[in-house]
């Protein structure tokens, strides 16, 4: 069996190869890279890589800019900050730029497989896409097998996260779901993270597929519960 790669960008050698060698343990291929720009040319060199673990300080260009461009390109690969700060600005920051989870450093070997392997399993859910290719709801037009959302028969460019709450949505059309329930659907029991982090992609998803992210039409908020497709 093929081992999924994985890119480990972090310029304190020590750090890198505790995480490297975390991942070898964990069945992982790890690809690393000590700066921005290596980053961004290993990827270029490894386009079957599925997750990318950037940190947020670094010497020349930041993880966030990384992340930026790594979504820039199209890809849909997983990505998880590190980051040693704690600051929500941080949290938010990688959020918007793209990132599908964050790590805060110091984290124990168990902490980040542990979220490593719920992104990957995230990303290779299919199972539940098998009954129907195309969920269809008003301008929208979801193809599972795919993995891609039209409107009005453009194509709107999702991250893996936007993807799963646009699929999680269409397939419960009308109904109001807490914060708790769409990040227990989205990023699994085991994600021990903020609910922040829904409100922060629901923002994010609203600027692709709203005409106005302040007054949404589809994605819309439920006060003091949760969110709802309301189309």
């Amino acid at each position: 069996m093929k081992l999924k790669k994985i890119l480990v960008l972090e310029d304190e050698a020590s750090i890198r190869s505790f995480v490297v060698i975390n991942l070898r343990r964990s069945g992982y291929e790890p690809i690393e890279a000590e700066s921005g720009v290596d980053a961004l040319e290993k990827l270029k060199m490894n386009p079957d890589i599925c997750l990318a673990l950037l940190d947020v300080m670094l010497p020349d260009i930041d993880g966030f800019e990384v992340c930026r461009r790594i979504r820039a390109s199209g890809s849909k690969m997983g990505v998880i900050m590190l980051t040693a700060k704690s600051q929500e600005i941080d949290k938010v920051t990688g959020l918007m730029t793209g990132a599908d989870d964050y790590v805060t450093k110091p984290f124990s070997p168990a902490e980040l497989t542990a979220r490593v392997d719920a992104l990957i399993r995230r990303l290779g859910i299919d199972d539940i896409d098998k009954a129907s290719n195309e969920i269809v709801s008003g301008p929208f037009l979801l193809n599972t097998r795919n993995r891609t959302l039209e409107k009005n028969g453009q194509r709107v460019k999702l991250t893996q996260i936007e993807y799963l709450l646009m699929r999680l949505f269409l397939q419960n059309p009308g109904r109001a779901m807490s914060r708790e329930d769409i990040l227990s659907s989205v990023w699994g029991n085991e994600f021990t993270g903020e609910l922040k982090t829904v409100d922060v992609n629901i923002r994010r998803l609203r600027i692709k597929i709203e005409s106005d992210p302040t007054e949404p039409e589809y994605l819309t908020t439920v006060w003091g519960y949760g969110y709802k497709w309301g189309y």
